[in-house]
Order: C-alpha cells, then structure tokens, then sequence
C-alpha cells in the first residue's frame, strides 16, 4: 500500500453550482454496475475535470488497520492499543487499490497533504497521518479507504441524468460509523426513502 500526497490539481473550489464535492453519492438499482451496488460515497472532488470519491460502506478484505500499520512498519507505542487508534479500513473504489486515503474530521489537518472537502472533513493520503493516528494525535474520527471512485470530465453527471444515483447532505455517523452494512439504508433514510419501495429492489431480500 502506497500513501502519498495527490498529485492531482484539486485547487478548483466550486460553490453551489450543482456541483457535489461533501455530498453523500447513494448507487440506485439502475446504476448497472456491480461494483457500485449499493454503495454510498463520500465525494471529495466533483469539478469541471471529473470526479473522485470514497465509498464508505464496504470493507477492505483480509486486512485490518494494524495490518497496515505493521506492513508501512509504523511503531505503535505500548501505551496505544489498536483499540484506541484503530479505525475501519474500507474497498474505496475500484481505482489505485493499492493507495490509502485516510478521510477525517478536520481536528487533524496538514497543509502539505490534507484536502480540506468541506468545514468538517478532510483526505489525507501521506502516511504522516497514519503515525499520528499510532501515538494518539490523530483526527477523532477517521476511516482509511483503498482505492478511490473516479469519473471522467462529465461522466457522474450523465449517470445522475440516468438515475444511477441520488445524493444527499453528508452525515457523520454515517461517513464514520462503524455499522457499514447499515450505512446505505441509513443514507436513503435522509432522503425519506425505504429501500424496498424503489424500483429493482421488489422480491429482493
């Protein structure tokens, strides 16, 4: 697993302009990829030159956050139990699996590597953060995601036109809580929505 600074020009800062940077993306029945099944994303880039999200409702396989903190052989000192620092680690999307993406609240920031998304969150991928997590000095909330979501220049917005997904207003327990099998009922909840009332899921359990 790699953590790096991203490398990608995230400095357009869009207002409310239709764009969903710090929304919550929820996949419908009709989103006609099974990679995306019910997944609900957390949109960290949403621009004029494509889109980048973590899914936070699938868990990573095989492997545990002192997992990896043993494999980028990060000291985790006596005093700190995995317990303590430990935080979900997430299947991010299907892009750069092998990369790490620590999103958070926005208690920890670093100006050489954290994309602040919105007032209460931010991403980090550099492994400071990961050593700051192991001594206690890491953000209150966290979840650490391999892999992004991504969409070319336009290619989100012809998937909403073509209902594959709806988005919401983010929540915290929902980005961050430790229920991941709950989350995408949760997130459609926002909306008022009951899951066995939408089109596609009828006589599925």
């Amino acid at each position: 697993m790699s953590m790096s600074p991203m490398s990608a020009d995230l400095s357009y800062r869009p207002g409310d302009d239709g764009f969903l940077e710090g929304k919550l993306l929820i996949a419908m029945p009709s989103i006609g990829d099974s990679r995306f099944e019910r997944t609900v994303i957390y949109m960290c880039v949403h621009n004029p030159d494509g889109a980048m999200g973590i899914v936070v409702n699938k868990p990573a396989q095989n492997i545990t956050f002192p997992d990896l903190l043993d494999r980028l052989a990060i000291h985790v000192p006596p005093a700190q139990s995995p317990e303590k620092i430990g935080c979900p680690v997430l299947a991010g999307g299907p892009v750069e699996m092998g990369r790490g993406f620590v999103l958070h609240t926005q208690d920890y920031f670093s100006e050489e590597s954290t994309l602040p998304v919105d007032e209460n969150v931010g991403l980090t991928a550099s492994v400071d953060i990961l050593r700051a997590m192991a001594v206690g000095c890491g953000p209150s909330r966290a979840l650490l995601a391999l892999g992004y979501a991504g969409w070319a220049p336009g290619q989100l917005d012809a998937e909403i036109q073509a209902n594959g997904w709806l988005h919401c207003d983010p929540d915290p327990d929902i980005l961050f809580g430790r229920n991941l099998d709950a989350k995408y009922h949760e997130a459609l909840a926002k909306l008022g929505i009951n899951i066995s009332l939408l089109s596609g899921e009828a006589g599925h359990a």
